[in-house]
């Protein structure tokens, strides 16, 4: 599969610097453009001709134009060009709007980069079914392609991790909040670097907290909580 180009589109610019480092870090993707306007984003997709841009990294709370404007002069335009939103708008009608005008992903900030990672995997592999074939010959390629996109499915989990072992690390957080990543390991019977990779998944998509634990010797440990 191509290498998947991607517009960052955030009026931050040391926000702008972040996701741009955060994309590149994510094997298949690269950056393409960085712009901090409505007015330059569309100047850059309108440059490449449609061609030369797959995903739009898309902050809402733009200086110029608000993120759905631009979404929406994208579709009138006639490009099928991907958005992922990258936002703090937590409003539930701008979400609906984000939905209908076909944005693929609605990442809410501030974001860890395991959560960003996700959806960028989730995106590529949505990416690498729909190009695959120009048909689908059964509902269940329909349904499993919705499922990669919407992380609707176990199979949509990051490559590695499974949901058995997902399962017990949120049950023996939900029977002791607090642990670290050496005691959930402990509980699990799985490495301290496995346990930490579930935990900080979890902590991507939500489902867990993370803060320090004060009052032993030497650096603080992170200790986790299902939120």
């Amino acid at each position: 599969m191509t290498t998947i180009r991607v517009l960052v589109v955030e009026d931050e610019p040391l926000l702008a610097d972040a996701h741009r480092a955060y994309t590149e870090r994510v094997p298949g993707f690269t950056v393409v453009g960085v712009v901090h306007t409505a007015r330059d984003a569309m100047a850059a997709l309108r440059a490449g001709g449609g061609d030369g841009v797959d995903l739009v990294l898309l902050d809402f709370r733009l200086p110029d134009l608000h993120g759905l404007d631009v979404c929406r002069a994208l579709r009138a335009a006639g490009s099928n060009t991907d958005v992922l939103a990258v936002t703090s708008a937590r409003d539930l009608t701008m979400v609906r709007a984000a939905v209908a005008l076909g944005v693929t992903h609605y990442l809410l900030k501030p974001f860890t980069f395991a959560a960003f990672r996700d959806k960028l995997e989730r995106y590529a592999e949505y990416r690498r079914q729909a190009l695959a074939d120009g048909t689908v010959v059964a509902q269940h390629e329909v349904d499993r392609m919705f499922a990669t996109l919407r992380g609707a499915d176990a199979d949509t989990l990051p490559k590695g991790l499974g949901t058995e072992t997902l399962d017990a690390v949120l049950a023996v957080l939900r029977a002791e909040p607090g642990l670290s990543a050496s005691e959930v390991s402990t509980r699990t019977g799985t490495s301290r670097v496995t346990a930490r990779r579930y935990l900080e998944h979890l902590v991507g998509i939500g489902r867990v907290s993370r803060s320090s634990r004060y009052g032993t010797p030497g650096r603080p440990e992170v200790e986790y909580r299902p939120t």
